[in-house]
Formats: structure tokens, C-alpha cells, sequence
């Protein structure tokens, strides 16, 4: 029995995880409760990269890194939306500090541990240019629509949109989505396939193709993986806010670390990939993640705020846009060659515990 549920342990442990979330919502948690959810929650997130990593092999790329960064993002957005209607006021920047901490975590954490990985069995990560430039010059587009302009806005007062600007960033943001996706996977997939003397490892052209039904399964219990995440995540986020309550941390704290643990299964998949000298397929995953996080968020509370009461605050602060500004610039660079060493690694890593210390020590 044990044999079979270890050699089945990624069709297992999502059901477990979904069975866990069932049996714990809604329920004071205890500690010992507590640590059970944390580690189906850990479970879960190796279950979910597991799976997304057969779909992906079925599907090809660049639509298994497209399947994966979406899938997540829904599920994270229904649960930013959940939380700003249960919250109220005390949710009014929890979609600006989510978001802007998905873009941090992916376009400096997810993309330089990839690079550094890359570079340090190579020497150089090679990679597509145009797709990757393309990606970064809409999530900086994305960004800057959504989380910057509300601060300048004279509208109204402080950092928020006014409706009309709320549905104009909205459109937007999907119209850009839905363009770069119909660019990425039917005008020029090409753009975002690894490159020649960077891709494919020999291990993964001898892989046999998984067969239909074997991709289906796998999304489907991908997507309750997911679901999994996203919910122990917010099980466990009371007591990460206690936590941090009693660190004496600021509150914007806890949403980093729910970032963090919701982007968990894209920041497995990435290195994965970088670590079979698939560093276009890393990047696909960071830059599309924080694309998604924008491009799907921004839309979703322009229509929950039609039921929502209270202030929407989307505006970052001055640090948070400076941060935001060098990580672009930086980025730019990094892209602009088509290839990088351990040094734009590293570059993005510091930025990265930059932008995490500072949001525990503003």
C-alpha cells in the first residue's frame, strides 16, 4: 500500500490536499493543524509542478508555460477577490501589494535564479531576445498603467483610479494580454522556443510524447493542485498574519508571503527547465506570470468593485516605484543581448531581497 501511494504520490497528494482544504475551511486552526496544512500545502505545490510538466511536454511550447502562469493566476486572483470582499477597507491595497509583489517575485526572483542556475552549468544562459524583450516591454507597459499612474492621477483623492480611468486601465490591460498571448502562440511562437546551443537537453527529445489521456488527467488534477495552493495558502494566512503581527512587521508583509507561497510551483518549473538548459522556457514563466498577475487582476477588481465598498487602492509608493523603475531598466539590459552570466543573475537576486526587505523593513 505504501509502494503504491509512493509510486502514485503526484496523483495522491492533490486529492489529499483538496480533502485537507475541505475538512480545515472555515475552522479555527490549531498548531498542530496548522502544520498539517503547511505541509499538504508544500505537497500540493510539488504535485502541481509535476503535473504542469506533463501537460507542458504534451502540448509543446511556449502553450505549456502559457497553461501553467494562467492557471495560476486565475486561481489567485479569485482569491484576491475573496479576500478584498471578506476584508473591507482592511483589504483596500491588498490587490496593489499582491501584484506588485507577483511582479517582483517573478521579473527579479523566478527570472534570476533561473539565469544564475543557467549560467553557473553553462557559463552563459542563451535566449530568445525578440520573445523575451517583447514580454518585459509589456509587463513594464502593464505595470506602469496599472500600479504607478493611479499615484498622479488628480481625479480623485489619493492613490486610486476613478471609475472611468478603473475600466480604461482594465481594457487595456486585457487588450495587451490577449494580444501578447495571440503573439506568443500563433504569429510568432518561434520567438519564445529555446534557442540553438541553449534548449533542449538530449533527456528531453528521447521522452516518450504522454499520451491524451494521460495530459488530461494531469491538467485536471493540476488545476486541483492549484486550488490547493491558493486555499491552504489562505488557511494558513491568519497565522502568517499573527505572525508578523508579533514580528512587529508591517502588514504589507503578509502578502509577500503569500506571493511567495502561491508562486511557488512557477518558481520549482522555472529552475527545472533552467537546469536543462531551457532557459527560454524560465523566462516564458517569470515574464508570463507577471503579465498574467496584471493583465487578469486589474480587470477582475474593476468588476468586483462594482460590490465592494471602500477605497481601491492601486498606487504604489515612492520606494515601490523606484524598485519597479530599476528593476525595467535592469531587465532591458538583461534581455537586449540574448544572453547573460552569473552577474545579471545575481543583479536580479539583489533586487529581489531588496524589494523583500523593504517590505518587512520600509
Amino acid at each position: 500500500m505504501v509502494r503504491l501511494v509512493i509510486r502514485h504520490w503526484s496523483v495522491v497528494i492533490p486529492l489529499v490536499a483538496a480533502l485537507v482544504l475541505a475538512v480545515s475551511w472555515g475552522r479555527d486552526l490549531g498548531p498542530i493543524v496548522v502544520t498539517l496544512v503547511s505541509v499538504a500545502l508544500v505537497g500540493a505545490v510539488l504535485s502541481a509542478v509535476q503535473h504542469a510538466e506533463v501537460v507542458a511536454h504534451r502540448v509543446g511550447e511556449p502553450f505549456g508555460s502559457l497553461i501553467l502562469a494562467v492557471a495560476v493566476t486565475i486561481i489567485e486572483v479569485g482569491l484576491i477577490v475573496t479576500l478584498m470582499i471578506s476584508s473591507g477597507d482592511k483589504a483596500a491595497s491588498l490587490a496593489r501589494d499582491t501584484v506588485f509583489a507577483a511582479v517582483m517575485i517573478t521579473c527579479n526572483g523566478i527570472l534570476g535564479l533561473s539565469l544564475l542556475v543557467a549560467a553557473a552549468r553553462r557559463r552563459l544562459a542563451v535566449f530568445n531576445a525578440e520573445g523575451t524583450g517583447g514580454a518585459l516591454a509589456t509587463v513594464a507597459t502593464l505595470a506602469t498603467l496599472s500600479l504607478v499612474l493611479p499615484t498622479f492621477t488628480t481625479s480623485e483623492p489619493g492613490p486610486v483610479f476613478s471609475g472611468a480611468q478603473l475600466i480604461f486601465a482594465a481594457v487595456a490591460s486585457l487588450v495587451l494580454y490577449g494580444v501578447f498571448v495571440m503573439v506568443q502562440t500563433v504569429r510568432h511562437p518561434g520567438d519564445f522556443l529555446p534557442v540553438e546551443g541553449g534548449g533542449e537537453s538530449a533527456e528531453d527529445e528521447h521522452d516518450e510524447l504522454p499520451t491524451k489521456r494521460q495530459a488530461l488527467r494531469s491538467l485536471g488534477l493540476l488545476l486541483v493542485a492549484l486550488i490547493g495552493v491558493v486555499g491552504l495558502a489562505k488557511l494558513v494566512s491568519p497565522s502568517i498574519e499573527s505572525g508578523i503581527a508579533a514580528a512587529g512587521l508591517p502588514a504589507s508583509a503578509v502578502g509577500v508571503v503569500i506571493a511567495l507561497l502561491v508562486l511557488l510551483p512557477e518558481t520549482i518549473a522555472a529552475v527545472r527547465a533552467a537546469r536543462r538548459e531551457r532557459v527560454q522556457i524560465s523566462l516564458n514563466l517569470a515574464l508570463g506570470s507577471a503579465m498574467a498577475s496584471i493583465g487578469l487582476t486589474i480587470p477582475a477588481i474593476a468588476v468586483a468593485s462594482i460590490w465592494i465598498e471602500g477605497p481601491l487602492m492601486l498606487g504604489l509608493g515612492a520606494t515601490q516605484m523606484v524598485l519597479l523603475a530599476l528593476t525595467v531598466v535592469v531587465g532591458a539590459l538583461t534581455v537586449v543581448p540574448g544572453r547573460a552570466t552569473l552577474l545579471q543573475g545575481c543583479v536580479h537576486l539583489v533586487l529581489f531581497s531588496a524589494f523583500v526587505f523593504l517590505a518587512v523593513s520600509p
